[in-house]
């Protein structure tokens, strides 16, 4: 991840509030948090104990299904 640039907001309390970013760098933020949200879903799918399937079986099914 490329680094940010952070601006903090306070409060009266000199309590950080808020951060600001450029629109960029939060677009960067949001892609690498989908990408982030793909990778726990595939390591979730992958604990997961399934049983394998050759892919020809797979293929010959789906022939079946879509008939002649």
């Amino acid at each position: 991840m490329e680094s940010v640039t952070p601006r903090y907001v306070v409060d009266e309390h000199q309590r950080t509030t808020d951060v600001v970013l450029t629109i960029e760098q939060w677009r960067r933020v949001q892609a690498d948090l989908e990408e982030l949200d793909d990778i726990r879903a595939y390591d979730e799918a992958r604990s997961v104990p399934q049983e394998s399937i050759p892919l020809d079986k797979v293929a010959g099914d789906l022939r079946s299904k879509r008939g002649p």
